[in-house]
Parts: structure tokens; sequence; C-alpha cells
């Protein structure tokens, strides 16, 4: 299943993805949707049992984040062997993480603004959105409670992450993370079975790896995590980026005023967010 947050009729709702459109389910948001005991079989029955009448067509709807409020947001900040490699690292024996807030995410069309910052990059990766609690789990739990994949961009002020040895001040501007366009159910993809992970910059591509290459694949970075802390519905995990970032480039590159972002997984969609600079006072 496709499942997604819509905007209709001024209203914001969890709905599932059909040919022609959307079919709603009864919650808000795809967060409050997996939260909720049986959601599964419900989303399946509405998808099974749908009629014409049910259906809210593509053009009535706008897509939103579809997980807008998790109480964890973690990342996974080197994952990739080529991007590892890039940025001049060997490959780890455990991941490197770091958290944002649920603020850093945004809409999958969004602009992405930026006040702060002159060294903005971009960051293509698969996210995780976790389908039920999980603690001390296994390997195996963990691949159970995955609720679906999505797709993100770790947009990432590199002069602020820059400025000290812990990355959390780049990586949490509020409003730089689109999410989406949908969130795609496990029975439909495979991340293990290899997904390709593509950005585009103006129309030229910048960056393609696949999560066949991943050194920690999803379930593992779920079940380390939550050896540290429970992870609950609607939780998201980012898995990290593949080469091809701006920073590892020579010269580096970034992002600027009016660039074209787009961020793919085909059998998941794409993020298409323009990138906007509103300098505000140096902080």
């Amino acid at each position: 299943m496709k499942l997604a947050t819509i905007r209709h009729d001024g209203k914001s709702t969890a709905a599932i993805e059909v040919a022609g459109g959307y079919v709603a389910l009864p919650a808000r948001d795809i967060g409050e949707l997996v939260g909720r005991a049986g959601w599964k079989a419900q989303a399946r029955e509405t998808l099974d049992g749908h009629s014409a009448s049910d259906l809210i067509a593509r053009e009535e709807a706008t897509l939103l984040n579809p997980v807008p409020n998790p109480r964890k947001v973690i990342c996974c900040g080197l994952n990739y062997s080529d991007h590892i490699l890039e940025m001049g690292r060997e490959l780890p024996q455990y991941p490197t993480l770091f958290a944002k807030f649920a603020d850093t995410l945004t809409d999958p069309d969004a602009d992405i603004v930026s006040e702060h910052s002159e060294n903005v990059d971009w960051e293509a990766e698969l996210a995780v959105v976790v389908g039920s609690t999980l603690k001390n789990a296994t390997e195996e739990e963990a691949a159970a409670a995955i609720a679906g994949y999505t797709v993100a961009n770790d947009i990432s002020m590199r002069d602020w992450q820059r400025r000290t040895l812990q990355w959390f001040q780049g990586k949490a501007f509020d409003d730089t993370t689109p999410l989406g366009p949908v969130v795609v159910t496990p029975d439909e993809i495979d991340p293990e079975a290899g997904l390709e992970v593509i950005c585009t910059l103006n129309g030229e591509e910048v960056q393609r790896g696949n999560t066949k290459t991943l050194v920690f694949s999803c379930a593992k970075l779920l079940s380390y995590i939550s050896a540290f802390t429970v992870l609950r519905p609607g939780d998201v995990v980012l898995t990290g980026t593949p080469g091809g970032v701006g920073m590892g480039m020579v010269p580096p590159r970034f992002l600027k005023d009016g660039d074209e972002l787009h961020t793919e997984i085909p059998g998941i969609g794409t993020l298409s967010n323009t990138f906007r600079v509103r300098i505000a006072t140096t902080v």
C-alpha cells in the first residue's frame, strides 16, 4: 500500500493512494494511523472495499509531510560505503547517529529557505517509519515493526555543522528536511533487495546510490537504536545518504537561490523542492 497524508477541503487526513487519487482513512496523518492497533487490517479493508464515491481526485488534494509529529527523528550520518569514503572516513563498526526535531521536517514540495547559512548541501535518503513499539529489539523484531518507507532529503548547513565536532546544529534547522510523498508498506518494496536513491540538481544528477550497499540495514538500525531508546509508532529513522554530496566535490558545491532539487526513490516517489536564500542577521 501507498499511504499519504493529504490536505483536502481544508483538513489534513491520512489516505491510501489509488488509481486516480486517494481514499481517506480515519486518522489525521500517517503517524497517527500507525499508532492504532489493527491499522494494517483497517487500511487493507478500506483499500479493498472502496468505491468511486470514496475517491478524492489528485487535483483536489495536496500532499503533506506524511508523518508530521514523530516523537523521535533519528538519522544515520554515514551508511553508504561510497559516501563514507568520499568524506575521508573508514567503514564504521557502529552507526554514526544524530537526532532531529519534528520541526525540521517539511512537506514533499515545500520551498527550503536558508536564513543563516551559505553552505547548504543536499543528502538524498531512504527514511523508515516505525509501526510498532521497539525496545531492545532483535533485527527480526525490528523488521516486523516497520510500517513503511519514504523519501527524505537531509538538507545540511555545512558551515554550521563545521562549527563544532557535533553535527546537530547543522542538521536541525526548522523546515529543512522534506519527507514523502508517500509511505510504502514493506510488502511492496524491499531495501535489502535494492532501491535506487537519486538526487538531481537543476536536472543534473548529483547522487545515485543503492540501498543494497547500506552498511547498516533498516532492521539493523532500528534494532541498534532500540537498545538505548524506545522507538514508537510514527517515529522516523533516516538511513544515510550515498555519495555525491556538494561538500565532497572539488571544489565544494552548495545550493544557490532558485535551485531545483529533486529527490527520488523509484517505487516510492519524488520530492520536488526549490531552494531559497533569505539571509538574516549573522548568528
